[in-house]
């Protein structure tokens, strides 16, 4: 999952080593919210590479109302970051708060964090305006020793930012995700491959495909995986992929059809 090079890698992890103790502190010590929003300067700054004095940028106003962080390059806001103190559980209420700082910014990115949980969220500007938990990292669990926990808090970095590295991440867990792939699971092509491997164990018994997805929605699947919003859109998203891959595969039919000689002008160049 790598997504910058070693030095930056490396720079995380020193950056975890030094930090995790000091978020430690400030949570046994129970530190307030001003107090959160400096060490989380820090972290920016010294972990994720940042410029603390040209790119993060403390009480952003929007209409009439304050975010505590916001990460800006050249110029640009690309980041918004809702800062509570250390030893507050993060809830519904703070998300939605979050999101609505975004909105308001155009912002599709958001970061709501208690300096220990860092939840990304992706603000999707649909009817009604949509948010999506991308990543939820606990900062005091994250492993120094490996490379895995490194990669994923780096995405959060200033490199890998620059890379749309978020957005590539946020496609990947989409496409990994559980109403993802409980649907492919009843996609015609996915049942007769299912078929045709248990033809194979059992030469001797007809199943049919209609039988194989009865199994898997009635005993298989969560009911969840198969209905509500998450799995209306994951089911967009095979539609939408079945339905150019069926016009990809029409236009090269065209294409070979319209290439292909004629019979009167194969007859033509015979009789020649």
């Amino acid at each position: 999952m790598a997504t910058v090079n070693t030095k930056v890698l490396d720079r995380v992890r020193e950056g975890l080593k030094r930090f995790q103790p000091i978020v430690e502190s400030a949570r046994i010590r129970d530190v307030n919210e001003s107090d959160t929003v400096v060490l989380l300067t820090g972290i920016l700054s010294e972990v994720l590479g940042f410029d603390k004095y040209t790119e993060v940028t403390t009480e952003l106003s929007i209409r009439g109302t304050y975010c505590d962080l916001a990460i800006k390059i050249e110029g640009k806001l690309i980041l918004l970051i809702e800062a509570k103190a250390v030893g507050i559980e993060l809830k519904e209420a703070h998300v939605k708060q979050a999101v609505d700082y975004a909105a308001n910014q155009g912002i599709e990115w958001v970061v709501l964090t208690n300096a220990v949980s860092w939840r990304i969220y992706k603000v999707v500007f649909s009817k009604p305006i949509q948010n999506i938990l991308v990543c939820n990292v606990d900062f005091l669990s994250l492993r120094t020793k490996g490379t895995e926990d490194i990669e994923l808090f780096s995405i959060l970095s200033k490199e890998a930012i620059l890379k749309s590295s978020l957005e590539d991440f946020y496609t990947q867990k989409q496409a990994t995700n559980r109403f993802m792939l409980g649907n492919l699971l009843c996609e015609e092509a996915v049942l007769n491959a299912i078929r045709k491997e248990l033809k194979g164990i059992f030469p001797d018994i007809k199943v049919t495909a209609d039988e194989i997805k009865d199994v898997l929605v009635s005993e298989v699947l969560k009911r969840e995986l198969l209905d509500g919003d998450d799995a209306i859109d994951a089911k967009k998203k095979i539609a939408k992929a079945a339905k150019k891959k069926e016009k990809a595969k029409s236009e090269k039919a065209n294409n070979n059809s319209s290439e292909e000689p004629s019979a009167e002008a194969g007859a033509g160049n015979e009789a020649e």
